[in-house]
């Protein structure tokens, strides 16, 4: 059906003089008898829209004749989206012939509030560091901050095994604006370990337009939400980098010319973190779970934009390069690293103790490192001396050897059960295991002495 023609062309959008009105906000237009000219209607007034592109502008000519696109943008809607690589449209980029099975249009509504499911059960990722100080449950959204070299994609590939090999469940990768060499790289580690069918990558590169990168986010949702609510699955998404997808929005928002708040962030842009947000949770049909990896403007927590994503997030996984050139990983700093699932109600009194005790030996760990760079251990009291070995040795119990390093580490990777982690902090803090050195806790399971 013919909308109009395009009467003024920006960068990244386009502007179209009414000839019908049968069209609403959302609604996908191309330019007739050419396919590779693809808008989407973000605004319209009396006589006009303006519409942002899917593609590039370029070569458009003005009194262009736009038509609507009848099935608008769809995305495939089965099993046969693991195991293959998309970008933000839905469209196949691994090379590798495709046949559809069914399609549904991208966007989606948010679950309804009777529908959302809060009291969920925990999600164990067999990942001892993770269970033990910021446990996970079905639903939740985990901010993962760290930057390069510290063994992010590592872990994400772990909590994909593992989530798998624990509830038979699939995952969902999303590239929000990342280079597109850290995606083949990302593709090609999963492949050689073996993870490639048990999830779907969808990927807007950095080279892409805003338009591309911000939708990544909403397609690789739509897939999340297939899994969940069609195949009852506790879904794992990983969006990296949410931040990229505010950059995208605010990209876009100036191109419209729309107004801006402090450091150039769309005025709305609370709407439009919410309206992702919000579509990640638990129903009675399954779950998604996110990691969002933020990135951080100048180190700067209070900007405007990590604050809105903050304010989502049940917590946090941080990354930090300290505890990574100690060759302990996954390297996470436990003191940073936080869940609201920490909590006597939820976890139980054991473990939200345990915790408490391990922080604190932690903490007097740090003290006591700088007394003996200057006096030596011998002038520490018995208590502290204690303090200071089983310290060292909780460190290096929650290093961990995993299933996706195998290959590099010759080590075999471990599951440890919640209990067992709760029964050797325990012991290890209890003294038990004191004649044991601390070298025979690095990089194990559970312990076995």
């Amino acid at each position: 059906m013919e909308i109009g023609k395009i009467i003024t062309i920006g960068d990244i959008s386009v502007e179209i003089i009414l000839s019908s009105n049968d069209i609403k906000i959302g609604d996908i237009l191309e330019v007739k008898g050419n396919d590779r000219y693809v808008f989407e209607v973000v605004e319209i007034n009396n006589i006009s829209a303006t519409c942002i592109s899917l593609y590039s502008t370029r070569g458009i000519q003005k009194g262009s004749v736009v038509v609507k696109k009848s099935d608008g943008l769809e995305i495939e809607y089965s099993d046969k989206i693991l195991g293959r690589v998309f970008n933000s449209y839905g469209e196949v980029i691994d090379g590798l012939p495709f046949e559809s099975e069914k399609k549904v249009k991208v966007s989606n509504d948010t679950v309804t509030l009777k529908d959302v499911k809060v009291e969920t059960e925990p999600l164990w990722t067999g990942i001892k560091v993770i269970d033990f100080f910021a446990p996970l449950q079905k639903g939740f959204k985990m901010g993962l901050l760290g930057g390069a070299g510290v063994g992010k994609t590592v872990l994400i590939k772990e909590l994909i095994h593992n989530i798998y090999e624990g509830s038979n469940s699939n995952a969902v990768f999303v590239g929000a604006g990342e280079r597109s060499r850290e995606g083949k790289e990302l593709y090609e580690d999963m492949k050689k370990s073996n993870l490639l069918d048990k999830m779907t990558m969808v990927f807007g590169q950095m080279g892409d337009n805003p338009v591309s990168r911000s939708k990544s986010v909403e397609t690789g949702l739509r897939m999340a939400e297939y899994l969940r609510d069609e195949k009852g699955q506790d879904v794992l998404i990983f969006i990296d980098n949410i931040y990229r997808f505010i950059q995208a929005r605010a990209e876009i928002s100036t191109d419209l010319k729309e107004l801006l708040i402090e450091n150039g962030y769309p005025s709305n842009m609370s709407g439009q973190i919410s309206s992702i947000e919000e579509r990640i949770n638990s129903t009675d049909e399954g779950s998604i779970t996110s990691f969002q990896a933020i990135y951080i403007p100048a180190d700067d927590l209070t900007d405007d934009a990590v604050q809105t994503v903050m304010s989502y997030m049940d917590g946090q996984i941080v990354l930090d390069r300290k505890v990574a050139e100690l060759g302990l990983y996954p390297a996470i700093d436990v003191f940073r690293s936080t869940s609201k699932l920490v909590d006597v109600e939820k976890i139980g009194e054991r473990h939200f103790n345990l915790v408490e005790r391990v922080l604190a030996y932690l903490t007097r760990y740090e003290e006591l490192e700088e007394i003996i760079a200057v006096l030596g251990i011998e002038e520490l009291s018995e208590e502290d001396k204690n303090v200071f070995h089983r310290s060292r040795k909780l460190r290096n119990y929650f290093s961990q050897p995993m299933f996706v390093a195998e290959a590099y580490t010759n080590i075999k990777g471990e599951f440890v059960d919640i209990k067992d982690v709760l029964d050797d902090v325990e012991n290890i803090l209890n003294g038990k295991y004191d004649d044991v050195d601390e070298s025979k806790f690095r990089y194990i399971g559970k312990y076995n002495g």
